[in-house]
């Protein structure tokens, strides 16, 4: 929201109240106070009919300081709140200079100057930014709407990312935002998913903790600031800071939740009905069984909307007309080794027998006058479950327990973004701040429902709208796109928001979602969603079987399926660091090559994981240019091992994709290619790559308990390799290099990609000597 008319003026009909003056300071153990005012109030006549501002600084965890703004703060307090998780005793220490007043937290320090007005914030000796002169402001406009605003500066070479799901430019300078979620697909400004948090590439980030529309304007009105404001009379934000961007994210999501590790199972291959193809069983299993005929390894089948009869969405009832035995199906299908995936959303239609049940005992979101909030838009005369309600949230899940009971092992919790404002919540929550706030709610009483019932471990959900702490709830996925190379290019720029954003989990709609792509795309599109965290075969109006494309189809899905589940092991233990971490699996380059100034605006590249750098192509003729950051990258496909600091362009049929592996890896390949969730350190293969110093590879077993730690140590030409674990036998391959001269504690034989090492014991230690 702009409030400024240039560079000099404020925009007719505004008043706007700033400080310019440092008033006076107050400090506790835990807290520095300060009050600043809008003129000098040195002389007692001055301190007469003068508004305040009230700055208080505190830390909820060490490197976080939060910061509080208020003018009046006798208002009502207004819930929701996000869920901020707080540590105990954080070490903090306030003080005073001559020139200034302090707060530091960790490494992390706010300092406030009390001759001319202005609010610095430093980790060590670094400023990462500043609250201007005039940045800080009360704002009423003529219709006696109040709001709060802040601005903090942006320095030269300064690129701010995140903000959720954004299919925007990446660099999100210079663009406006409200965090207000929307169903408007991946090609416009909006979003299912805003989070009021951005990353900076100077080593900090800022979450304003408000979970209604908060209005940031990234270099937009003015050049060298981003300003955010919130309606009201106080603003609350947190300055995050970390020994690196990753660290940032880690501090970031120890407050707003850590996502969730998903099953081993969900990191297969889903395969959907898609949304309004006509199926009944003998169409569903003539897609499974070709998958299965084909050699195409499926891991879970998603049954889209018209798995409940038309307009009667959602009543949570198989359309008999079309599966007369649901029961039945789901237990033939799990009998073939698959997950099963049901479509709902939190909408009650009219037509739906749960519609009058719902309203007779006041489960569903009201208006001011007690009637039923209803419109005719995606259902007709459709109501919204109201989750802050006890008693409608059991009466909710109750069905969806039948669901699970049935066989049903996943939920995808499609829509919860059109939340209306004009409504009373059973709790009495604010219906603004509600509005994003709704879709955590209701992704997490469907997640801790699975929870409840599969066993913590085994919830998965497949949800479309979020917000910040919906991270807690995976696996999201990136809307409805369009089928063009355009498109596949937005979702993953959204893709790479979401996860400095704080989101672990990502996925999209393999081939796009509308219309139906041409052949070339499609597998273009196959070997970017096989390599992301999860990955999904899914449309609108068509099939999204491979054999209705082309024969070359089933070949590209079949390579890129198998060469997922054989990169398992790795994959598994990067999710594993994912959801401990807070970290994402598909990262933005910036976030693991932070010091290389090329990768701060590449959004069409990613690494999976730590150690493997993706490229998609996406283009018809194959070319693809990318970028490989200064060592040397093993190409995963091929061995070629490549010089990086330098750009490529290079053409690349459809079994071929840039998949880099990081130097100075050990990256863990598992013996199976049929499914997902197997014993990763059954035979596993520890592939080595350009080995410079030392380097670790963990290898858990599918829940994430750790079962086997290999370190390898580099000193001139010897490797010495130290193994801890379950006693599993294991290989070593080295690739890339030249020849072996000798291995102590175990025997070498040359194969296609390098020298294969088995040691004598799966424990202790080996030695490899290079020629």
């Amino acid at each position: 929201m702009k409030f400024t008319d240039g560079n000099w003026m404020i925009r007719e009909g505004l008043e706007i109240i700033s400080p310019v003056q440092f008033f006076q300071a107050k400090q506790s153990n835990t807290s520095l106070t300060v009050t600043a005012a809008p003129r000098d109030l040195t002389h007692r006549g001055a301190q007469l009919d003068v508004p305040l501002l009230t700055v208080n600084y505190s830390s909820p965890a060490k490197d976080v300081i939060r910061v509080r703004i208020y003018h009046h703060r006798g208002t009502k307090k207004r819930y929701p709140e996000f869920h901020v998780k707080e540590q105990e005793h954080v070490p903090v220490t306030p003080g005073e200079t001559g020139d200034h007043v302090f707060f530091t937290s960790g490494s992390l320090t706010v300092k406030v100057n009390k001759t001319d007005w202005n609010v610095d914030y430093y980790r060590g000796e670094k400023r990462l930014t500043t609250s201007h002169f005039r940045g800080m402001a009360h704002i009423t406009d003529a219709a006696k709407n109040t709001y709060m605003r802040e601005e903090l500066g942006l320095s030269v070479g300064e690129y701010v990312y995140g903000l959720g799901e954004r299919f925007t430019p990446y660099v999100k300078n210079g663009q406006v935002v409200d965090t207000w979620n929307k169903d408007g697909g991946t090609s416009s400004e909006q979003s299912y998913k805003n989070v009021p948090f951005y990353l900076s590439n100077r080593g900090y980030g800022v979450f304003v903790n408000h979970p209604e529309n908060v209005s940031f304007e990234l270099g937009s009105e003015k050049v060298s600031k981003v300003q955010f404001s919130v309606s009201g009379e106080a603003l609350e934000y947190f300055i995050i800071g970390g020994d690196s961007l990753k660290q940032v994210l880690e501090n970031y999501t120890a407050l707003t939740g850590k996502p969730a590790l998903p099953p081993a199972w969900s990191f297969g291959l889903w395969l959907t009905t898609s949304f309004t193809t006509d199926y009944d069983e003998a169409t569903v299993n003539s897609f499974v069984d070709g998958m299965a005929e084909r050699d195409l390894p499926l891991s879970v089948f998603h049954f889209d909307c018209f798995w409940m009869e038309a307009l009667h969405w959602c009543d949570f009832q198989w359309d008999k007309k079309v599966f007369p035995d649901p029961e039945g199906m789901l237990g033939r299908l799990k009998a073939k080794g698959l997950k099963i995936c049901v479509w709902i959303n939190p909408y009650i239609a009219q037509q739906s027998p749960l519609f009058d049940e719902g309203m007779a005992n006041g489960y569903l979101l009201k208006k001011a006058n007690g009637d039923v909030w209803q419109w005719d838009k995606w259902q007709p005369g459709m109501g919204i479950v109201d989750f802050t309600n006890p008693a409608a949230r059991d009466w909710y899940l109750g069905y969806l327990e039948k669901l699970i009971n049935m066989g049903v092992d996943s939920f995808k919790t499609d829509f919860g973004e059109r939340i209306p404002t004009d409504v009373e919540y059973h709790d009495g929550s604010d219906p603004e701040k509600m509005h994003n706030y709704y879709s955590y709610l209701y992704n997490q009483v469907v997640f801790e429902l699975l929870e409840r019932k599969l066993g913590k471990g085994e919830a998965t959900l497949f949800a479309r709208s979020s917000t910040a702490g919906g991270q807690q709830f995976p696996v999201h996925w990136g809307g409805d796109c369009d089928a063009t190379y355009e498109s596949m290019a937005e979702s993953l720029r959204g893709g790479l928001s979401l996860g400095l954003s704080g989101f672990g989990f990502w996925s999209h709609d393999i081939g796009g979602f509308e219309s139906t792509a041409p052949a070339d795309l499609y597998k273009r599109w196959l070997a970017f969603g096989l390599l992301s965290s999860h990955s999904r075969l899914h449309g609108s109006k068509s099939y999204r079987v491979p054999w209705a494309y082309d024969e070359e189809s089933v070949k590209v899905t079949r390579f890129f399926t198998k060469l997922k589940y054989r990169l398992m092991p790795y994959l598994y233990d990067s999710a594993y660091q994912s959801a401990t971490r807070g970290l994402p699996m598909m990262r933005a380059m910036v976030l693991e090559f932070s010091d290389d100034p090329t990768t701060e605006v590449l959004d069409r590249q990613y690494m999976l994981g730590e150690s493997l750098l993706v490229a998609p192509v996406f283009s018809e003729d194959g070319m693809v240019t990318y970028y490989l950051p200064p060592g040397r990258w093993t190409n995963y496909l091929t061995n070629e091992v490549t010089e990086g600091g330098a750009w490529r362009k290079e053409k690349h049929d459809y079994l071929s994709v840039p998949l880099f592996v990081r130097p100075n890896t050990i990256l863990a390949a598992g013996a199976e290619d049929a499914r997902p969730d197997y014993d990763y350190a059954e035979k596993v293969e520890l592939q080595m790559f350009a080995l410079e110093t030392t380097a670790t590879a963990v290898v858990r077993n599918p829940e994430g308990t750790e079962e086997l730690r290999v370190t390898a140590v580099k000193e001139g030409k010897e490797i010495t390799v130290e193994a801890a674990g379950s006693g599993k036998p294991f290989s070593l391959v080295l690739r890339g290099v030249g020849q072996v001269a000798g291995v102590r504690g175990g025997t070498a034989e040359t194969t296609a990609v390098g020298v294969k090492i088995i040691p004598d014991s799966s424990t202790g230690f080996f030695t490899i000597s290079l020629s």
